[in-house]
């Protein structure tokens, strides 16, 4: 089955095979970094995530290349890697499947599988720009999560239902939680707005109920997924 792709012998490691290796890394890494690119030029991603696109395959690659079959070499590298903790949260769970595919096509690099490795770089390109095409995940701009501080004399369980019911299709209160000596609720929703909603109009209708105190509407995946 392998005799249908494009393979080359890495062992023993020459420096042609090197090159190969590391040259269709980079050019893969390369192209799944432009279709991140494609992909969210709409919305507000973070550069250097592209970038790290872009030389993942690559470090990886290398990192292969050194183990190779030495088992004591992959003990020693997986101790390193615990040392590291990664401190950044990734903003959309999506970012997820780039990082898999880049580790994809390093390890398919990194073994010889030149031809698998660009197969797969092809593959996951096309799928990932038909989902953003067509948009399979536009329901996921919608959920958003809703933070109201009211005074402490106002009944919170029922005081928002009309206004909810004209402008969400769902909401659940997650969190109540005092503030400012006990003098104010601040409440905590999982919404979901409906496709028309104008959020102006929303948030000064929950303006009015509330005093004109504050109110926090944030839809990233980090806040709905945080306390």
């Amino acid at each position: 089955m392998t005799t249908f792709f494009i393979t080359i012998d890495i062992m023993p490691l020459t420096l042609g095979a090197l090159l190969t290796v590391l040259i269709t890394s980079t050019i893969l890494g390369g192209i799944l970094s432009l279709v991140y690119i494609f992909t969210h030029k709409n919305t507000v991603y973070d550069q250097s995530f592209s970038m790290t696109l872009f030389l993942l395959p690559l470090v990886i690659s290398i990192i292969v290349l050194l183990i190779s079959d030495n088992l004591a070499r992959a003990f020693s590298l997986a101790g390193v890697f615990t040392l590291v903790r990664f401190r950044t949260a990734i903003a959309d769970s999506r970012d997820i499947t780039y990082i898999l595919s880049t580790v994809g096509i390093a390890l398919a690099s990194a073994m010889g599988f030149v031809g698998i490795a660009i197969i797969f770089t092809a593959f996951i390109s096309i799928i990932l720009i038909i989902l953003h095409s067509f948009r399979l995940d536009k329901d996921s701009n919608r959920h958003a999560k809703l933070k109201i501080v009211i005074p402490e004399n106002l009944n919170y369980s029922d005081v928002f239902n009309d206004v909810f019911k004209k402008y969400l299709n769902g909401h659940q209160l997650q969190r109540v939680k005092t503030t400012d000596f006990g003098t104010m609720f601040e409440l905590t929703y999982l919404i979901k707005l409906k496709p028309d909603t104008d959020q102006k109009e929303f948030l000064d209708e929950l303006r009015v109920r509330n005093g004109n105190l504050s109110i926090t509407l944030s839809s990233d995946y980090v806040s709905l997924t945080s306390e």
